[in-house]
């Protein structure tokens, strides 16, 4: 009966199995319906695109005839592109983890994205199709894209570089993600009220982002506080374990991110935070929680991921932006790992993903990945590290030490105190390796030690996060030659000593599609039809055929003029609507352009003082003599950080200035001065193409590289600069003697701040006794930075290098008379720009800090639609 019942129990499992097999095999082929539906692309007619278009207008927008405007009709394009987008978006990552290709992960706290609508459809060659389907529809293109809002992710150079750099790693076909946070209000939005800045929340997501997916599959724990506790393990070693006291949720959103000419699509992921929804039922029983006041903390918790940078001179400031540093790397690290996993064991994480740190803010994740590898994944010590050092690199944007990022030890041991313990033991091991490797050089200098520990012995204590993310990095990058040569010889000197070739330079770059091909319709058509091919979209050096003889014509230069004045008129227009057609500039006038975060450095206060000068003289003129004189349009804009004051009066000043001279109709046409307010890509996108000459005139030594100066140049635009950041390489790529440059040299700065005060020139006195007899507003405004001049405290040698600057603005004058000189000199600016392609940069990132290989998904496109690489969809 025993042996029965067994065998009758064997049977039933046995029939249990087969019926189990048979139900999944019923539901795969149920599943395989459903897939099978999804294997086709999405055809690329035009009937189909204006269907598409169609049935989001009517089903994702819920819209009728009544509700028929641009916004709409952006909105429901966008959807519809984004369908198209996902698809091969799909597509690249299953290739990708079927070739098992190492990938790189672009941490950075910003990202200047731009609007999407037609970089997307320029990247995927569907730019004439949804031109025509709008105009079938009774809509331009132009101006529906003109209704999408600029995401409010970034705020100047360190966001757009890593645009950029998103755009052309999808472009070169590398596997990789960018990862970032999605911020409710972006920094700010800027008006300018009274000529001075007032800084408002930028609610960029009021009308939703048609671009991003929510992956409510993506969501991640973040802890805070807390306590570490530690027990022993199996051979007596102690085991730590880290309980926060609070934890967070974090949300991923994701955006496609098309390349060009390739159907690889890659992924911008950004965290938004939100309350975690677990509720401790024990707690609220015995405790007498209440839920409500507990539900209220909890949504506290979305101020995480509300702004961009908030203000750190306060404590609470200081404490938020660690959490909302923390807060992304937590969750990244955690989504890189899952990835990961899924295919390879840990010990070989190192192996297979690179993560480049995109200045310091994402630096928390290197003790963050330590904790996970000692605590959770449970490696020894060295097997962890040797992981972290062979995983991340870093680069460096600043040569000013008071820009590099430090947190107080005591407020990382009371937001992260296992991070703590472990930034504690990272700094001992390291100093300990230096006096070991390096006896003679830690004799010989007794602050040694000192300089290069992370933590500062300071009150309170501080954790120097440059110098925890160099020596947790295998490779450290400056972004323009001057910048990396200025910190090996100063900033990172002793490590450059210690560690020669750890350093290395990468000069920045700008993607040709975004800042030509889109900003620039009609002189991009110009260069594919002087090229005969539109190949320099992906291969910029292309453009240096322009230089050779049989283009550089008469009838090529004349041509390339008519492609400036059509930007300027069209930035003409945008002035005359944003004013209420109260300034109408003269496209005939030469366009002056000085775009770029407000900063004493960065010397917009020389451009000023030089308009005012020029505005003196021109008062002072004859009829006769006016009659000589270039007209002029300077053109400004740009955001002074809230916190900023100084910035924030240059900007007063700006204003006061073009309230004075706009209005003044004795000197009418003759100079204007405009200042674009809440500076964007889609406002530079305007500006850019339309300058005759740009102006990048930083204190020599002070810019890391710059990238707006290559956008202008690729533009035709003149450049007017001090030999500082990418300056100088553009003018070694160009010529110098198609740039205008001037000013004190970066290794001359230091000697002349040291000298005794000197006289003024005597055009700066009288420029400065107009500011102080409150021409241009009440004067107390700008006596913080007017002073200095007067008693030689120049610290940016505004002062020293007024007549220079003047000299070289002189120059600029005499040769936009030329106009066929000044031409030539514009082709051969943008003839010079090949290697300031932002696909250079990522090449040589891949080639020599990622040591990555390029991955194209296979496509075999038919006549109009064609079969996906596999219906399967995993989680990504």
């Amino acid at each position: 009966m025993a042996l029965a019942r067994e065998r009758g129990t064997l049977g039933r499992v046995g029939s249990r199995y087969l019926l189990d097999y048979e139900s999944k095999e019923k539901e795969q082929r149920k599943h395989d319906v459903l897939l099978g539906l999804t294997s086709m692309y999405l055809s690329d007619d035009l009937t189909t695109i204006m269907q598409h278009i169609a049935n989001h207008f009517e089903y994702t927008l819920a819209r009728s005839r009544l509700n028929l405007s641009d916004k709409t009709i952006f909105q429901a394009a966008a959807y519809s592109m984004r369908d198209r987008m996902l698809e091969y978006w799909n597509d690249t990552q299953k290739c990708f983890r079927e070739r098992k290709v190492k990938r790189t992960y672009y941490m950075s706290i910003e990202y200047l994205m731009g609007r999407t609508l037609t970089n997307a459809l320029v990247n995927v060659g569907l730019q004439d199709k949804y031109n025509k389907a709008m105009q079938e529809f009774g809509f331009n293109l132009e101006d529906v894209a003109e209704s999408e809002s600029d995401p409010g992710l970034g705020s100047g150079g360190l966001g757009r570089l890593a645009a950029c750099f998103l755009d052309s790693l999808a472009t070169t076909n590398y596997p990789a993600w960018g990862y970032g946070i999605r911020y409710k209000f972006g920094q700010f939005k800027q008006d300018i009220v009274h000529q001075q800045q007032v800084e408002t929340p930028d609610f960029w997501l009021e009308e939703g982002n048609p671009w991003e997916i929510f992956r409510l599959d993506v969501q991640y724990d973040v802890g805070f506080n807390g306590h570490v506790v530690i027990t022993k393990g199996l051979q007596g070693e102690n085991k730590f374990s880290w309980e926060p006291g609070k934890v967070v949720g974090a949300v991923a959103y994701d955006t496609p991110i098309p390349g060009y000419g390739t159907p690889n699509t890659l992924t911008l992921r950004l965290w938004s935070s939100k309350p975690v929804t677990k509720w401790n039922l024990d707690s609220l029983a015995t405790e007498g929680i209440d839920p409500w006041e507990q539900l209220k903390e909890k949504q506290n918790d979305e101020e995480l991921s509300c702004v961009l940078y908030p203000r750190t001179d306060t404590p609470k400031g200081q404490e938020l932006r660690l959490k909302q540093q923390y807060f992304f790397s937590c969750a990244t690290l955690q989504d890189i790992i899952r990835r990961h996993k899924q295919n390879y064991p840990i010990g070989v994480f190192g192996d297979y993903n690179a993560i480049q740190l995109n200045d310091t803010h994402p630096t928390i994740s290197i003790p963050e990945l330590m904790r996970i590898l000692l605590d959770i994944e449970n490696l020894d010590w060295a097997d962890a590290w040797n992981i972290v050092t062979k995983t991340f690199s870093f680069t460096n944007h600043t040569v000013l030490p008071e820009a590099l990022e430090k947190w107080s030890v005591p407020l990382l041991e009371w937001l992260l105190p296992r991070h703590m313990q472990i930034i504690f033991e990272i700094n001992f091991q390291f100093l300990e390796s230096v006096k070991r490797d390096f006896p003679n050089e830690v004799a010989a200098d007794s602050d040694l030690l000192s300089r290069l520990s992370i933590i500062e012995d300071a009150n309170p204590k501080m954790v120097r996060m440059a110098n925890l993310a160099i020596v947790g990095s295998h490779t450290v990058n400056g972004v323009a030659r001057i910048h990396t040569d200025i910190l090996k010889a100063s900033l990172l000197h002793d490590w450059d000593k210690l560690w020669p070739g750890k350093i290395i330079n990468i000069t920045n770059g700008v993607t040709p599609r975004r800042w030509l091909l889109v900003a620039n319709p009609s002189l991009s058509q110009l260069l594919t039809k002087t090229l005969k091919t539109n190949d320099w979209v992906s291969h910029l050096d292309k453009l240096s055929e322009l230089r050779k003889p049989e283009n550089l014509t008469e009838t090529f230069i004349k041509e390339v003029a008519a492609c400036k004045r059509t930007a300027k008129i069209r930035l003409q227009k945008y002035i005359a609507k944003l004013t209420n057609n109260r300034l109408i500039v003269n496209v005939d006038a030469l366009f002056d352009v000085q775009v770029k975060r407000i900063h004493e450095y960065k010397r917009q206060l020389l451009n000023v003082l030089a308009i005012i000068h020029r505005y003196l003289s021109i008062k002072a003129m004859s009829m006769e003599e006016r009659a000589k004189v270039l007209p002029r349009v300077h053109i400004f804009a740009g955001k002074a950080a809230a916190g900023y004051q100084r910035a924030k009066d240059i900007i007063r000043l700006i204003n006061n200035i073009a309230l004075v001279i706009n209005t003044d109709k004795e000197v009418g046409d003759l100079l204007k001065v405009v200042f674009i307010p809440n500076y964007s890509v889609s406002l530079a996108e305007k500006i850019i193409p339309a300058a005759d000459i740009s102006e990048h005139i930083s204190t020599a030594g002070m810019e890391a590289s710059g990238t707006s100066n290559m956008k202008f140049c690729m533009n035709a635009g003149l450049l007017l600069g001090t030999l500082d950041g990418a300056n100088i390489e553009i003018g070694e790529a160009i010529g110098f003697e198609n740039m205008y440059i001037f000013g004190a040299k970066s290794d001359e700065v230091n000697g002349i701040r040291a000298q005794p005060p000197t006289a003024v020139d005597f055009r700066l006195y009288q420029v400065l006794r107009s500011i102080e007899n409150s021409t241009f507003g009440w004067y107390q405004h700008y006596k913080a930075f007017v002073e200095p001049l007067w008693t030689g405290n120049d610290y940016y040698l505004v002062s020293h290098d007024f007549p220079a600057y003047m000299k070289a603005q002189a120059q600029v004058d005499a040769e936009y008379c030329n106009k066929e000189l000044w031409f030539r000199k514009c082709v051969m600016t943008m003839g010079g720009m090949g290697p300031f392609s932002s696909d250079s940069s990522i090449n040589n990132y891949a080639t020599n800090v990622w040591h990555l290989q390029p991955c194209r998904m296979p496509l075999e496109p038919s006549s109009q639609s064609h079969k996906k690489t596999s219906a399967v969809r995993t989680p990504v």
